[in-house]
């Protein structure tokens, strides 16, 4: 009976196990992107992308855990099968679209270009010149990445890549490179805290961001339903609103 018992109470244990990793979706992310990610003052990661992963998450009736890594490393993480989705301010790209598949957008990107002050460099036409050699700095694997590596391949910039947008922007600020490409949102929050940088007024490029997931994931549709809905009740244009106010 005690044998009985023991195996019973173990196989409860298994499954309570089953059902709770069950309910619980798993998302990464490269906190090291303000407003969308960083890790706030309780040391976990928050921004507008952690709070609405939370909010779809619990509208599906799911958990949410969240877990940081290089951004090179989210794609890799969610073709595995190590995370149900990603979201990390990523630009749809017909790339990316080969290896995983899109949510419906969420936000908007705008891709903007940092320079010291001092900077001859005032606009794209500036920096992208045949032999000029400006040094571009961008985090790797990002879309900003890709555009300058093909501006690179065309002669027009040599592209330094680094693991995360702070340090491109501090060897921006030690005058280690000429510029950065990012998108606008942690552009303006690196240039506020960081004295002697400005971002110039033309914007690079515009981009959609969404959630990746496996490309046999049967999330997307879910997700897609309940983002549609939070999108419409306002619960996701107030959390944008929090982190980006209205420049109205």
């Amino acid at each position: 009976m005690k044998k009985l018992l023991a195996v019973a109470l173990s196989l409860m244990l298994v499954l309570t196990s089953a059902a709770a990793l069950a309910d619980t979706l798993t998302m990464v992310t490269n906190a090291s992107f303000p407003p969308y990610e960083f890790i706030g003052d309780n040391g976990e990661v928050t921004g507008i992308d952690a709070e609405i992963a939370a909010a779809i998450a619990a509208k599906l009736g799911y958990d949410l855990k969240i877990v940081d890594m290089e951004f090179d490393s989210l794609i890799p993480a969610v073709t595995s099968g190590k995370a149900d989705f990603t979201m990390a301010g990523m630009t749809v790209t017909p790339e990316r679209e080969q290896l995983v598949a899109f949510s419906d957008s969420y936000a908007t990107g705008v891709q903007v270009i940092i320079v010291r002050e001092d900077s001859p460099i005032t606009s794209a036409d500036d920096l992208f010149v045949k032999d000029a050699g400006h040094t571009v700095g961008v985090q790797m694997a990002t879309t900003g990445f890709i555009y300058a590596s093909d501006e690179e391949a065309n002669g027009k910039c040599v592209v330094s890549a680094y693991p995360n947008g702070n340090e491109a922007v501090m060897a921006l600020a030690n005058g280690k490179i000429d510029c950065v490409i990012i998108d606008n949102e942690p552009a303006k929050a690196y240039v506020a805290v960081t004295p002697g940088l400005k971002i110039l007024d033309t914007a690079y490029t515009v981009e959609d961001y969404a959630a990746a997931f496996a490309k046999n994931s049967e999330l997307v549709a879910s997700f897609n339903t309940a983002m549609a809905e939070l999108i419409e009740d306002g619960t996701i244009p107030a959390i944008i609103a929090k982190y980006i106010p209205s420049e109205e």
